[in-house]
């Protein structure tokens, strides 16, 4: 198993965590939206962490902040998007230290509910569930079971319902036609 550690990303990380995000997704798609959630300022760079081993990144998770919004409110929160492993490091803890973290992140800085896009069988084990459970709807057509959501301390989520609304680099770059977890069709 390799050692690692976790921390928040420098300007120096950019070239890595691109080329993480593209070698493990075997595309580039999620490696352009960070690059255009970093320049479009949808970006904190206390919630972009990497996992390090021997100097090299191998592991990258983002929280860009989106809003829940109903007609009584807008929600602030946060998405986990994306979330990866370089494919030589996968199966070793690191994904889950990297949410782990990242949970502990979005806390301190004020952040209590988190939507995912991704596998039904992988992140419920980190308090995922449904978010149709809440009254919370994607913008795009989604299954189910893949849009979720977690509330990170007890009572997040009481009285949250609504869309969720991404912030504009996930149209731009991923396309309405293949938004986060690979959606095809957008929601009028």
């Amino acid at each position: 198993m390799a050692s690692f550690f976790i921390r928040t990303e420098v300007p120096e990380d950019i070239p890595a965590i691109h080329e993480v995000n593209a070698v493990a997704f075997a595309h580039d798609d999620e490696a352009r939206l960070v690059d255009a959630l970093r320049e479009n300022g949808d970006f904190n760079p206390e919630l972009s962490l990497v996992a390090v081993s021997r100097d090299r990144i191998i592991g990258h998770i983002l929280f860009p902040e989106i809003t829940i919004e109903s007609e009584e409110a807008a929600v602030p929160a946060v998405a986990l998007a994306p979330l990866v492993v370089h494919p030589d490091f996968q199966c070793m803890g690191i994904g889950r230290s990297l949410i782990e973290v990242g949970f502990e992140a979005c806390r301190d800085i004020g952040y209590h509910i988190v939507v995912v896009v991704g596998h039904p069988g992988y992140y419920p084990r980190y308090g995922f569930s449904p978010a149709s459970n809440y009254g919370i709807v994607a913008p795009f057509e989604v299954a189910d079971d893949v849009f979720m959501v977690n509330a990170l301390i007890p009572e997040a989520l009481a009285g949250v319902h609504g869309r969720v609304r991404y912030p504009k680099a996930f149209e731009m770059v991923v396309g309405a036609d293949k938004n986060p977890g690979r959606i095809t069709k957008p929601l009028s």
